[in-house]
């Protein structure tokens, strides 16, 4: 979202304050609120909450707690509109307030599918949303079925795609030797979140594919996961991998930095969002593993597999083959932050637009 709040921040005819929760306030992910500072957005409320067990119950509660934190600072603030993006609970928070508070709700990502407990936390934050601004047409046809009216659903593309390659600031040989890791042999890059479902299978899951790649002869570089449950069971696994020759393990890297590596890596493996959003655009063959992004749309860039050994295997093998991969993707060319700030500063915001309902 960068871009896109930097291009509201920047139009004279909006004004924008970023309340900040969750990850971005824990040392354990990064501190990554600093990165929001020196995007030069203003920040209206810090909202801190339990991030470190990584149960299920922790994030039920952290839900709470934001709710109640952005109250307090909507309140506060009295803004015209609440801008969410995606599926994460910060966001269902803080569309639970926006309802309450009579504020208008714009959802970024909405009528995606994809899995785990993202998929119906995207379709409630939908379900509350006043206006959807969403990445691809099938999205837009899948809120319709919903019940959403077409009038207020626009497809944007996905902001995440906007000046994508112009964050390609680091090239192979200084990511690699940052890493201590060799860039004539091949590397994976490993990003693979938790299935909140399926957390007591995390530590087993992580230490399948970490085995799988390293038996294909890839070299490692891994962020460790998120805070969703079975977080710390992931985290162990990649902290212990990491003592291993040949494996980087990193907390959290700056955009350019992260970037950068999926550009240049071999192949990127895991379940995260990026690996079907923006690989895409730069044409990197990613290896999808197991349920959490199962039922988004697809780049041709994507192998999916199971969190099955020589599933993942084959997958890498085919990885390597050095397919090239068109720079064509269904969610958008990157042009989504204008198509944003356009749409806010005339989309309606009067009382009659909080009256919503089922178009049938």
């Amino acid at each position: 979202m960068r871009s896109t709040l930097q291009k509201i921040a920047a139009d004279p005819g909006l004004d924008i304050a970023v309340c900040v929760t969750g990850m971005h306030l824990s040392e354990r992910y990064g501190m990554t609120i600093t990165e929001i500072e020196s995007a030069g957005l203003p920040i209206c409320a810090r909202i801190v909450v339990a991030c470190d067990a990584t149960t299920g119950a922790e994030m039920a509660r952290s839900i709470g707690s934001e709710i109640v934190g952005m109250v307090d600072c909507f309140a506060r603030e009295q803004p015209d509109a609440v801008l969410v993006l995606g599926d994460r609970g910060e966001m269902l928070a803080g569309a639970i307030t926006a309802l309450h508070l009579n504020l208008a709700l714009v959802h970024i990502h909405g009528g995606e599918r994809s899995g785990s407990v993202d998929e119906p936390m995207r379709h409630a934050i939908s379900k509350l949303a006043h206006y959807h601004l969403v990445a691809t047409d099938q999205s837009r046809d899948r809120l319709i079925r919903m019940g959403e009216p077409g009038e207020r659903i626009f497809v944007t593309g996905a902001p995440g795609l906007d000046g994508l390659t112009d964050h390609l600031e680091v090239d192979r040989a200084i990511l690699c030797r940052a890493a201590r890791l060799n860039p004539d042999r091949a590397v994976a890059l490993l990003v693979f979140h938790p299935v909140v479902q399926q957390a007591a299978k995390a530590r087993e899951q992580i230490q399948t594919i970490v085995s799988a790649v390293r038996a294909e002869g890839f070299q490692i570089v891994a962020l460790l996961p998120n805070a969703d449950a079975g977080g710390n069971e992931i985290r162990e696994v990649l902290e212990g991998a990491a003592r291993e020759p040949g494996i980087a393990v990193a907390v959290h890297f700056e955009r350019s930095v992260f970037v950068s590596w999926m550009a240049t890596a071999d192949v990127m493996i895991g379940n995260s969002s990026s690996g079907i959003i923006e690989a895409a655009t730069l044409g990197v063959p990613v290896v999808n593993v197991g349920d959490r992004q199962m039922r988004r749309e697809r780049n041709a860039n994507v192998m999916d597999v199971p969190v099955e050994a020589e599933s993942i295997r084959l997958a890498l093998r085919n990885a390597r083959q050095g397919n090239v991969f068109p720079k064509r993707n269904i969610y958008g060319e990157g042009l989504a932050g204008g198509r944003i700030v356009d749409l806010l500063k005339r989309l309606p915001l009067d009382i009659s637009m909080l009256d919503k309902t089922n178009a049938y």
